[in-house]
């Protein structure tokens, strides 16, 4: 597809076949920096799924009967197209879910990452030997492919979380059915182009574009074998719910958080800064682990406040393809009346506004993009009270809660630790002591130090605690969501000999 608007309608893709489905509603993909419509796309149904289901279940014992090496082939093919097509398919991110272009292009380089680590880890060694306590015995650990995987992944990276799921998913020998979200389709029809491209066997790779009325019938079939989702945890909760309630059916959910940044008396306060604006302000706030609560020494908080205040007031921004961009616009309408009654919902509980860019002005909206979706910083000072609504709930946006605190680092992670998240946080502090508490007693699956409260290596588990997640669904964590592991013992001797000193011998009544 070119990277202009078309009159042509795509569709789905499934069993090997661009189809149109069975639905006639269709749907656009909208630039949110312009408001203009970048293409049209089919609205997948459940006879959509249930199609691609059928193709998937179909495919699935031949392709895990191919070797890792044989099924990492395919991804290969992939791996080198997103890095030859690096800059032109980071401007297509760019443009549709609009994040500023070197979040676009970071977002493919993050893509062939995991493709390279997926398709890589193929001729690692796999399973364990497990000694025997019966020296006539082996015992091996073997993994096996857990069947049909459906895969429910988010707008804000719109090439990087697919390939997380689906290229772990697939080299060890599950099909897959995918639905991207609803803001990103073309970012969809792309990799579906890469898989169809690369030759994968019909049916091994399938895609349904729509809204979460697919999602929900990906959800709900009884051939799916693991969910694998990422997105929010209303979505994400109830999908654990669903799936709980069938016996040997799994899910790993990786979902928000209300993710905060520990600012000591001890801290670098330029790395403190520096974090604080890249953690609250990055893809305009629209990440998972976006920082939405600083909580800062007295003995600092001063100088601290006044230092974020004033990058906030000024941070740039702008169109996303333009280099000189910080922050580009939110992901559509909704999404900032979203913004805009949490911002309303913190004045309402007592915040104190430092800083409102929420309605920006007309001079700082790029010539040509008064219909997009702008927001800018909104950062506030409360005291910090656990009931807060305004600290409990995700807002997703750039939208900034400084907390003073006073005491040792104790009291800085009960305050961290008081919100039903436990996704993402970070502590800044050079005093190593401060850090190993931070370590050891933060509820949170990704914790940094000295760092932005941002960052997924590929290689890393990424998931989290409490309200924020259920599984890890990326690198060796998703393996153990997408495959049964089998205990296998074989017996070397002529005799039977059994372990904790079970008898072997058998008995009759003649005996």
């Amino acid at each position: 597809m070119s990277q202009h608007a078309t009159a042509h309608v795509s569709g789905h893709y499934i069993g090997g076949e661009w189809i149109d489905g069975h639905g006639s509603v269709t749907f656009e993909s909208e630039n949110p920096a312009t408001g203009e419509s970048l293409a049209t796309f089919r609205r997948g149904t459940a006879a959509d799924v249930d199609a691609a289901l059928a193709a998937a279940e179909d495919a699935f014992e031949e392709w895990r009967s191919l070797s890792y090496i044989d099924r990492a082939e395919y991804l290969w093919d992939i791996y080198h197209e997103l890095r030859d097509r690096h800059a032109e398919l980071g401007e297509i991110v760019s443009r549709e879910c609009g994040k500023e272009i070197s979040e676009g292009k970071a977002d493919v380089t993050e893509a062939w990452h995991m493709v390279e680590w997926a398709a890589g880890n193929a001729r690692h060694p796999h399973g364990d030997v497990v000694p025997s306590e019966v020296a006539g015995k082996d015992s091996y650990m073997r993994r096996k492919p857990r069947g049909v995987v459906s895969c429910i992944t988010p707008w804000n990276f719109p090439v990087a979380i697919p390939f997380w799921h689906m290229a772990i998913a697939l080299v060890e020998g599950n099909t897959v059915v995918w639905k991207p979200a609803e803001q990103t389709p073309w970012c969809g029809q792309i990799i579906a182009e890469m898989f169809e491209d690369a030759g994968i066997p019909d049916g091994v790779f399938n895609m349904v574009q729509g809204y979460g009325d697919a999602g929900s019938a990906l959800v709900d079939d009884s051939r799916v074998d693991t969910v694998l989702f990422t997105g929010s945890a209303e979505v994400g909760h109830e999908i654990a719910d669903t799936v709980g309630g069938e016996p040997g059916k799994l899910a790993a959910c990786e979902m928000g958080g209300k993710n905060g940044i520990i600012v000591t008396e001890d801290a670098d306060l330029d790395i403190a800064v520096h974090s604080a604006v890249m953690s609250s302000f990055k893809t305009t706030g629209q990440r998972c682990v976006s920082a939405e609560r600083l909580i800062v020494h007295t003995d600092v908080y001063d100088e601290f406040k006044a230092r974020f205040v004033e990058i906030a007031e000024d941070i740039a921004v702008g169109d996303p393809l333009e280099a000189s961009t910080f922050m580009g616009p939110a992901i559509e309408a909704d999404h900032v009346a979203k913004i805009r009654s949490h911002n309303e919902l913190a004045v309402e509980e007592g915040a104190e506004v430092l800083v409102d860019r929420f309605e920006l002005e007309a001079a700082e909206i790029p010539d040509g993009h008064a219909e997009g979706h702008w927001v800018g910083p909104f950062v506030y000072e409360i005291e910090y009270d656990g009931d807060l609504r305004c600290l409990n709930e995700e807002c997703f946006g750039p939208h900034v809660a400084l907390l003073e605190y006073d005491g040792d680092v104790e009291r800085a992670l009960e305050i961290h630790n008081d919100t039903p998240y436990g996704l993402a946080g970070a502590i800044i502090s050079e005093d190593y002591r401060q850090l190993n508490a931070f370590r050891d007693r933060a509820d949170v699956g990704l914790a940094y130090a000295n760092l932005p409260c941002i960052g997924a290596e590929v290689q890393l588990p990424f998931g989290g605690v409490k309200k924020s997640g259920n599984g890890y669904p990326s690198a060796r964590e998703a393996i153990e969501a997408v495959t049964e592991r089998t205990a296998w013992t074989m017996n070397n001797s002529t005799e039977i000999e059994m372990a904790q000193g079970l008898s072997a011998d058998i008995t009759t009544s003649e005996d």
